[in-house]
């Protein structure tokens, strides 16, 4: 919870700064991200002047951005598994005994382009644990109302970073030695630590048998596959992503090849976008109540489509740094959009898993986005490859007619916990199973549609939250007698089903509920394989525990 409540009822750009530990984590946090992009400036240069191998020069981008894509899901899976401001402190302590130890293998001399290439893939296994944890804490710090707005600024502390940190960075390496740089990286993880030490995280309390990784690992892709507005932003988040690699990815092939000009116009490019970003932060708190987050995105989109346009057509390199200034508005516009909604649509139980899955998603369109676009400079032109990445993003906003996104900013996502207990007697292992639950209901025919319409969401639900199959049957004799069936592998993921049911969930089954006739409540039977089978669908006889609810 958050450690204090501000006395305004409604949530402004600066309402989060009223929480302390919110304040002190963002200031550690801004630090932190100066260090990253100081180490990537540093490290970058260190192995250009110890190997003449353009390879290996490259390599570094791939030895930053290969774990976030390898372990983006599994880091969320650990997320919502073990305590997250411990796992903070793990991943925060190893990123400062890394980057430490680079700068004193630095300092005497005993580092190779290979070495700094290891030691940059060990800072990005670090990186790709850290961040579903720092992006889904946000939410344990400010209450809900202020959430967006903590997530924008939390953009803000990104683009702050992005546009002072490479300068920084360049001027120690000047003027002292790339080993400062690591150790300034090394000391700013430590006071990240050094807060998150002091935080007093209230500990979560768990309903149901612990998930295993595997099992947690499948309940959050499962998760997502039944939720629509879920893989709606992925979707969009995806195609965003793959076009708008086509502008970070040739704009300094642009600088260099079309403009003939230095990599010095090529940084100051990148602090206009980074600067575009944080005044971004500021118009989106006077005017951000105006748009829907849906139309955030679709603006964005537009914005990159023109963005690029004018990155094909514009040769007046201060024109181009007006564009890049547009450009990192609609950025952090759009980037805030897609965390918010995220975050804001998913009960905090499989919260970091649905991040990582999102981290993934975006970094695969990145990543491929920049091989296409790529690839097409080569084999047209820089200038092709910019008009036909602008046709893409202005397709893309198209989208937003199949895959609407919402705010989720009114759902009710804390757990019912309205179930009752199915058995209270022994015997029963949690790895027991499959386990079929039918819930019997008495519809008259003139609500039959209705009823079919509610129960088609229900039976998402079912899915979403832990059962194989799911679906309604109606007794052939007596039609107005109509059951619902759902099959779950194991007696504990159905325990654990009960207390994944959300309040706005609960809302959904009464709409069901409300066309059952009848003086008794749908009857309720749990039926178990017989003989019960650890983890195994078998197809056998089967006894039943009845209750009622």
């Amino acid at each position: 919870m958050p450690s204090s409540s501000p006395h305004a009822t409604e949530s402004t750009l600066w309402t989060p700064f009223t929480y302390t530990l919110f304040r002190a984590i963002w200031i550690a946090g801004l630090v932190s991200n100066v260090g990253t992009w100081m180490q990537n400036v540093a490290g970058v240069w260190l192995v250009t002047t110890l190997t003449t191998s353009a390879l290996l020069v490259a390599l570094m981008q791939t030895a930053t951005s290969l774990p976030a894509f390898l372990l983006s899901l599994p880091a969320g899976v650990l997320a919502d598994l073990i305590d997250r401001r411990q796992l903070l402190l793990y991943t925060q302590g190893f990123m400062a005994v890394v980057a430490v130890g680079l700068g004193v293998l630095t300092f005497t001399g005993s580092i190779s382009a290979f070495g700094v290439l290891g030691f940059t893939f060990l800072l990005g296994i670090g990186a790709a644990l850290n961040a579903p944890i720092w992006l889904t804490v946000t939410t344990e710090l400010v209450p809900r109302s202020a959430l967006p707005f903590a997530i924008t600024l939390n953009g803000v502390s990104n683009n702050i970073a992005r546009a002072i940190g490479p300068a920084v960075g360049g001027a120690i390496i000047a003027y002292y030695s790339p080993g400062w740089v690591f150790w300034l990286n090394g000391i700013s993880f430590l006071g990240t630590w050094v807060v998150v030490y002091y935080w007093k995280r209230e500990p979560t309390i768990t309903s149901g048998p612990a998930e295993r990784f595997m099992g947690a690992l499948q309940a959050g892709i499962r998760y997502v596959q039944y939720s629509p507005n879920i893989y709606g932003v992925l979707i969009r988040a995806f195609a965003f992503s793959f076009g708008t690699a086509a502008l970070l990815g040739l704009i300094s092939v642009v600088v260099a090849r079309k403009l003939h000009l230095s990599a010095g116009t090529f940084g100051v490019m990148l602090s206009w976008m980074g600067a575009g970003a944080v005044a971004g932060a500021y118009l989106l708190g006077r005017v951000g109540a105006r748009l829907t987050l849906d139309r955030r995105v679709v603006l964005g989109a537009l914005v990159f489509a023109g963005s690029h346009l004018a990155l094909a057509l514009i040769t007046t390199v201060y024109l181009l740094y007006a564009v890049m200034f547009v450009s990192g508005i609609a950025w952090l516009m759009v980037m805030t959009s897609f965390n918010t909604i995220v975050q804001l649509n998913v009960p905090r139980w499989v919260q970091a898993r649905v991040v990582g899955i999102y981290m993934l998603v975006f970094q695969a369109g990145a990543s491929l986005g920049s091989l296409v676009w790529g690839e097409l400079a080569d084999h047209l032109s820089i200038d092709a490859s910019l008009l036909i990445a602008a046709g893409w993003m202005l397709a893309s906003t198209a989208l937003a007619l199949p895959f609407p996104m919402r705010s989720g900013e009114g759902l009710n996502l804390t757990p019912s916990e309205h179930f009752p207990d199915p058995f209270t007697g022994s015997g029963i292992d949690p790895d027991d199973g499959p386990v079929m639950v039918l819930i019997e209901y008495h519809v008259a025919r003139a609500d039959w549609h209705a009823f079919q319409v509610a129960a088609e969401q229900l039976k998402r639900l079912r899915l979403r939250d832990g059962a194989l199959r799911a679906g309604f049957f109606s007794d052939v004799v007596e039609p107005s007698r109509i059951t619902e069936f759902f099959f779950v592998p194991t007696w504990g993921e159905h325990e654990r089903q009960h207390h994944r049911f959300t309040k706005e969930d609960q809302l959904l089954e009464s709409q069901v509920r409300k066309y059952h006739r009848g003086p008794d409540k749908p009857r309720v039977t749990h039926l178990l394989a017989f003989p019960p089978a650890s983890n195994v669908e078998i197809a056998a006889p089967l006894y039943a525990l009845e209750s009622q609810c």
